[in-house]
């Protein structure tokens, strides 16, 4: 599939449209919405409503924020801890055997965010729908409109040391030579000259720029093939060879830069969790913008 590495991480509409009466695939709608707030920059809503008003038939619906984030985090997508996790997603049917595809409305990045989630405690039979609902629909594929719950899976959380990580080993990577902090919010963010910012205006000082929908073609919302891919972090100097770590508002944008790094067969990748909601709030911190 497009020269990928790690192919069997993204599904293609067509094969799952063959495939939606396969009892050992599970699908899950994880659709979240975030709505300009000027107290709060982006109010969180879960789309649990549009899943109600019609999904891609058999799909049950994951709720980041209110069954997959940390309760008791500071931050709306804190991961919870390995145990809360497993919990979560065994009780929705994610886990044992299961082939898991992942899809969300909107933006992919709600459905990375959750795949990353699951390779982050282990799980590695989990893929992206290339595309998303936008293209389910756009192909005129069947929606339904009918609950579905699946029955409860084993899911066996194994921790993977580095694909989730906290501030402190944000400031370790910035202090090396051989390793890159990767901002996935729109250049304009990055700079300091958007509106829109999480606390103080700019990037991570010493942090490179890489948004997330660069790395998609805008009409299909599908991946850039593999050459593509490695032309867009060729470009922002973004090297396999280096260990990346990748943040912006909250963690979830932060994770399509981390999948496509996969996809092409990065091994030493991770994301900052609480990302800017975090950082650019604690004053210790250093940030930047143009024109300092």
């Amino acid at each position: 599939m497009s020269g990928y590495a790690r192919p069997e991480l993204l599904v293609e509409t067509d094969w799952l449209a063959a495939h939606l009466d396969d009892p050992n695939v599970r699908i899950f709608d994880c659709t979240t919405h975030l709505i300009p707030d000027p107290e709060k920059v982006f109010r969180a809503e879960s789309g649990l409503a549009d899943y109600q008003a019609g999904h891609i038939p058999g799909a049950g619906f994951l709720d980041l924020q209110n069954e997959l984030s940390d309760p008791a985090g500071a931050f709306r997508f804190t991961t919870p801890g390995a145990d809360a996790f497993a919990a979560a997603v065994g009780a929705k049917g994610l886990g044992g055997d299961y082939r898991i595809v992942l899809y969300s409305g909107g933006t992919m990045w709600w459905a990375t965010r959750i795949w990353w989630m699951l390779y982050a405690f282990g799980f590695e039979n989990a893929a992206v729908l290339n595309g998303g609902m936008q293209k389910w629909q756009a192909e005129g594929r069947p929606m339904s409109s009918a609950d579905c719950q699946y029955a409860p899976a084993s899911f066996t959380a194994r921790v993977q040391p580095g694909r989730i990580v906290a501030k402190d080993a944000v400031l370790a990577a910035l202090a090396r030579e051989d390793a890159v902090v990767v901002n996935a919010l729109t250049r304009a963010q990055h700079a300091g000259t958007s509106k829109t910012h999480y606390g103080r205006p700019g990037r991570i000082s010493g942090s490179v720029c890489l948004p997330g929908l660069d790395l998609l073609d805008r009409e299909s919302n599908t991946f850039l093939d593999a050459a593509a891919l490695r032309a867009q972090f060729d470009a922002a100097r973004i090297g396999m060879a280096q260990k990346v770590l990748t943040y912006c508002g909250g963690g979830i944008a932060a994770t399509a830069d981390a999948f496509a790094l996969v996809l092409l067969g990065h091994e030493d990748v991770g994301i900052y969790d609480n990302s800017l909601s975090e950082w650019a709030n604690d004053h210790s911190l250093p940030m930047e913008a143009d024109g300092d």
